[in-house]
């Protein structure tokens, strides 16, 4: 029999921000405020196409162009800091959708890793109280590429020790679907700005994951 048939859902790789949890607006005002004390004007659509998951460094880098190394490590230290200073004054907001499939996924000894380019990852997933959903994290501390490079992704199959082809991948950021593309799995595009145009290059593209279930997972995994 073609063992390509027989190919089974093992896994599911979330990314983070965007996904299971919106830090978007916290990022967001933390760019922005960085970059105006450089002067810069910094829009969301600028967010959305320019540095939205993406390492902080990368992140800089796409507006602040004309800046050194070191100055560019100085503006993404300033946004870190800005960003959690955000974070620690509010709640973590999480999409009780996305948790919901996670529970159900993890009922049907679904293996789940979260991914991230944040170096903020434990600690959201801590204040947030969802370390008990996650099987393993690949965080900012660890990676050495930043999406559209697919080694976040690869990384989480290899903890999870299973093949990228059994994994289907969770992105709401344009070289994030790029990046689960590269690794070889199937790539649900979670589309939060009434966009989807953005992510077509997902395999599905839901604006939420309320209108995703295991069975359109094992659907996917198997065509």
């Amino acid at each position: 029999m073609n063992a390509e048939k027989n190919k089974e859902l093992k896994a599911a790789v979330f990314d983070l921000d965007g996904v299971i949890v919106n830090t978007v607006p916290f990022h967001f005002k933390a760019w922005k405020r960085m970059f105006g004390e450089y002067g810069k004007e910094f829009t969301f659509e600028d967010y959305k196409e320019k540095v939205d998951g993406i390492p902080r460094l990368d992140g800089a880098r796409a507006i602040l162009d004309s800046l050194s190394e070191e100055e560019l490590q100085l503006a993404a230290r300033k946004k870190q800091g800005f960003y959690r200073e955000y974070l620690s004054e509010e709640k973590v907001p999480v999409y009780k959708s996305s948790v919901k499939l996670i529970e159900d996924l993890k009922r049907h000894e679904i293996k789940i890793a979260v991914v991230s380019s944040s170096k903020n990852c434990s600690y959201i997933l801590e204040k947030a109280k969802l370390y008990p959903l996650v099987d393993i994290e690949v965080n900012g501390n660890e990676i050495t590429k930043g999406k559209p490079n697919p080694q976040m992704f690869l990384m989480g199959a290899d903890k999870l020790k299973v093949k990228p082809a059994e994994c289907v991948g969770f992105e709401d950021a344009v070289l994030g679907v790029e990046a689960v593309k590269r690794a070889g799995m199937k790539c649900i595009g979670v589309d939060r700005y009434q966009e989807p145009q953005r992510l077509k290059k997902a395999d599905i593209i839901v604006s939420d994951l309320r209108e995703i279930d295991i069975s359109k997972l094992k659907e996917l995994i198997s065509s």
